[in-house]
């Protein structure tokens, strides 16, 4: 048998003699492509990517929310604009000013920005089924490409063609089973578990969230062998009890105080999340009862601070903002299209929320 030192004292001379040694004595340094190409001419942008469509030198592109006036969609326009700024781009950014799902308003945005001739690429979410697609092909009729972020609409306008960045509303259940554990580890024995939901903004992906974190939390209690203890209520359709939008913290705060034994509480959106920390806090309710929901703006981080929300699902927004950007860029330059981006769901709670928003991420 040869003496393993040799070897080793190869491999030790290739690392320590560095990046320049290695390229040298390693065979399996790759120095053009297969097609005979060098790799730094392939990674250039293309000299036409500049003069798309608008052909004014530079990209443009617009990206509109459905709810701008919350502070959710702060990092996905952080996101967005830092994406355009590695690539050039100019950026619209525009958006529902309402703190509320205001689907109306934003389709009137979009109305207007897609008569914009310098657009070169859109990327809007989609809340409402259906509500979309006159704008979307508007817009792919003319080559400009689209991309579709946060919310999900499955029966878009060419949807196998348009890209979508976002978290699957089956990443609710990931809180629905926090909720139930929470409850579980405090030692609660009975109570009613509340799913109050904007049920009437006709936001599907909402909806199903409410009824995905519902049925995880009644499973997590039946596999405990506590669920006949329970009042589990998410509506006679699972997608929620019904809010006032116009006083959804009002709405929680009667909810509680009509049922009179609520332990647990989820909220499935960045509307009514931050609801539910107002009501918890008007109740003082603080670290009593099990409340989760969604999103990480101010005010569900003041309320994982207090004890008011004992939970959120973070997004990852920056991501909802990020990757569209870069995936119209990429279907300009490259012709990559329809590269989804699933940006999962994070639990964050008073244990862990000093690691997210470092950055404006979350």
């Amino acid at each position: 048998m040869k003496p393993a030192f040799p070897l080793a004292a190869c491999a030790a001379a290739l690392i320590f003699g560095g990046p320049a040694a290695f390229a040298q004595q390693s065979t399996g340094t790759i120095a053009k492509a297969v097609g005979g190409y060098s790799f730094d001419e392939a990674a250039k942008e293309s000299p036409a990517t500049k003069d798309f469509h608008s052909k004014d030198g530079h990209l443009t592109f617009a990206i509109i929310t459905h709810t701008a006036g919350n502070g959710f969609f702060d990092p996905v326009y952080v996101g967005a604009k830092a994406a355009a700024d590695m690539i050039g781009a100019n950026l619209v950014m525009l958006g529902s000013e309402a703190p509320i799902d205001d689907i109306p308003r934003e389709i009137e945005i979009l109305n207007q920005i897609i008569q914009d001739p310098t657009i070169d690429g859109l990327i809007l979410t989609t809340p409402q089924v259906g509500a979309y697609n006159d704008i979307v092909k508007h817009m792919l009729d003319q080559g400009i490409p689209v991309a579709t972020t946060n919310s999900f609409d499955p029966t878009i306008y060419d949807r196998d063609g348009i890209s979508h960045t976002g978290q699957s509303a089956a990443a609710a259940a990931i809180g629905g089973a926090a909720l139930a554990k929470c409850i579980l580890d405090k030692g609660i024995e009975k109570g009613s578990i509340l799913f109050p939901s904007q049920t009437t903004a006709g936001n599907v992906e909402v909806n199903t969230r409410v009824t995905d974190a519902f049925q995880a939390t009644v499973k997590a209690l039946n596999d405990a062998g506590k669920l006949a203890n329970f009042t589990v209520d998410a509506g006679p359709d699972q997608i929620g009890i019904a809010v006032n939008d116009q006083d959804i913290a009002g709405s929680i705060v009667t909810l509680i105080e009509s049922r009179g034994d609520v332990v647990g509480i989820f909220g499935p959106n960045g509307a009514v999340t931050p609801a539910i920390v107002d009501a918890v806090t008007q109740k003082k309710l603080e670290n009593q009862i099990c409340t989760f929901g969604y999103d990480l703006g101010p005010k569900q981080l003041e309320g994982i601070g207090s004890g008011a929300l004992s939970g959120s699902l973070g997004q990852q927004p920056f991501l909802q903002g990020f990757w569209p950007v870069m995936q119209l860029y990429l279907q300009i330059d490259r012709g990559v299209a329809a590269a989804n981006l699933d940006t999962r769901a994070q639990v964050v709670t008073k244990d862990n929320v000093s690691t997210v928003g470092k950055r404006y991420e979350n």
